[in-house]
C-alpha cells in the first residue's frame, strides 16, 4: 500500500490532480524497486509559507519551488518490522509552479507532476550538490517522466 496524504493550502490544485499525481510516484515507487508500504505526504502552498520554511528549516530565506523532508536517515531503518516506511514530507509552491510551467512553456498539472517527482527522489536520498550526483538524479527523473509519459509537452 501506498498512502500519499495530500493538503493544498492554497486550493488552486484540482482534486483530479492528486490522482495524477498519487499515479505518478506510485510508478515513481515500482521504478525505484520499493516494494514496501510507505507513506508520505504533499502539500501545496505559496510563495509566503514556502520561504517561511525554507528560511526557519533550511536558513534559506528565499522562495522555491519544492522542499522535501525526509524521515529516513537510512532506507534500512525499518527494514524487518511490519510497519509501512515513511517517507517523508513534499512541499511544492504552486505559485512557482505556475510561473516555471509557463517559463517551460508546458502545462501547470505537468510542473506538479515534475515537482512532486523531484521532491520523491530527494525524499529516497537523491540529491544535485555535486554535478555527478545532479547528472544522476535529473537523468533519473526525466527517465521516470518519460516512463510514465509526463514529457514537456504534457
Amino acid at each position: 500500500m501506498f498512502t500519499i496524504d495530500f493538503s493544498d493550502h492554497t486550493e488552486s490544485v484540482d482534486k483530479k490532480w492528486y490522482e495524477h499525481i498519487r499515479s505518478l510516484l506510485e510508478f515513481a515507487k515500482s521504478k525505484e524497486g520499493i516494494d514496501q508500504d510507505a507513506e508520505l505526504s504533499v502539500t501545496f502552498v505559496d510563495k509566503e509559507e514556502i520561504q517561511a520554511i525554507n528560511r526557519d528549516y533550511r536558513d534559506k530565506d528565499r522562495v522555491t519551488d519544492v522542499i522535501s523532508f525526509a524521515f529516513e536517515e537510512e532506507e534500512d531503518t525499518f527494514q524487518g518490522m511490519d510497519i509501512p516506511r515513511v517517507l517523508g514530507d513534499i512541499i511544492i509552491c504552486t505559485d512557482i509552479a505556475r510561473e516555471q510551467a509557463q517559463q517551460y512553456n508546458h502545462s501547470f498539472e505537468r510542473e506538479l507532476g515534475f515537482l512532486a517527482l523531484h521532491g520523491f527522489l530527494h525524499l529516497l536520498g537523491y540529491d544535485h550538490m555535486t554535478d555527478e550526483d545532479e547528472h544522476r538524479m535529473f537523468g533519473r527523473q526525466k527517465e521516470i517522466l518519460n516512463d510514465y509519459g509526463l514529457t514537456r509537452d504534457s
